[in-house]
């Protein structure tokens, strides 16, 4: 006679999204601190400083309208900087692509989107480090904020936003190429011809007039004009941080992270059926 024996069943403890967040995001930040990430992301911060301010400071210093060029200069170098933050966030998603670390994390009891918004996580931890040192390297070379209180929370939230929209734009490359090798290049190809041909080097009146069009409307352009206006200048040759001034840069930011969150989406949901 065959007695059916009850075999008692664990009982899961509950799960936490708030600490799966929690612990992926420290599983992101924590080898930064040993492999040099995080010094690579300070040094860049000041390589940009140099490698910008120190060649055009004489040619450049005497055609823009504020009381410096490192004034004029540092909202360009602290986008630089934390542009090149988001290029970590790429390569950070790729990598985790590619290893199946994502089609486990689909396998486990984990919401949707705890992954993301760890690495976005991580990825903002960058940007405030990019911002810090870009700011520290602005204010070495004589930059100064202008503008009270509210100019320099309007400025830091400014380039929080912009790095979010960035960090999620790398995110988005990431996954879909699940190629770390592949993410530098699409990630610095649009820095450096943004940058290069941006107002963030000089008055658009000083590039050709075929191009200033492009030069003046960018995002890049948009977002130095919006930092500028909230930094302001002891001058009071600043751009006014009015709607007008702000908008824009605001309207590419916004449009920038609608876009990438759409995409994200779109590109998610194919990997999850292959």
């Amino acid at each position: 006679m065959i007695v059916d024996s009850a075999i008692p069943a664990a009982v899961r403890p509950p799960v936490s999204a708030v600490q799966q967040w929690w612990v992926l995001t420290v599983r992101m930040i924590t080898p930064t601190l040993r492999n040099g990430e995080l010094a690579t992301q300070i040094v860049g911060s000041i390589v940009f400083t140099i490698g910008y301010y120190l060649p055009l400071k004489q040619m450049m210093g005497a055609v823009q309208p504020l009381s410096g060029y490192a004034q004029y200069l540092t909202p360009l170098i602290v986008l630089q900087a934390i542009w090149f933050a988001a290029i970590s966030a790429a390569f950070r998603s790729a990598t985790d692509s590619v290893q199946g670390i994502n089609r486990r994390f689909r396998a486990m009891p984990i919401p949707a989107l705890t992954p993301l918004a760890s690495r976005m996580t991580a990825s903002m931890y960058r940007c405030v480090v990019a911002l810090i040192v870009s700011v520290a390297c602005g204010y070495v070379i004589g930059f100064r904020f202008d503008n009270g209180v509210l100019g320099i929370v309007g400025f830091v939230a400014l380039v929080l936003l912009i790095g979010a929209a960035l960090a999620l734009i790398g995110d988005l490359i990431g996954i879909a190429t699940q190629n770390p090798e592949a993410t530098a290049p699409m990630m610095l190809i649009p820095q450096l011809t943004l940058g290069l041909a941006s107002v963030g080097l000089q008055p658009v009146e000083r590039f050709p007039e075929w191009i200033q069009g492009f030069v003046r409307n960018q995002p890049l352009s948009q977002w130095v004009y919006g930092l500028q206006a909230l930094a302001g200048d002891s001058s009071g040759n600043a751009p006014e941080a009015t709607f007008a001034v702000l908008g824009p840069g605001l309207a590419w930011v916004l449009g920038c992270i609608v876009v990438a969150l759409a995409l994200h989406t779109w590109v998610s949901r194919k990997r999850r059926s292959e």
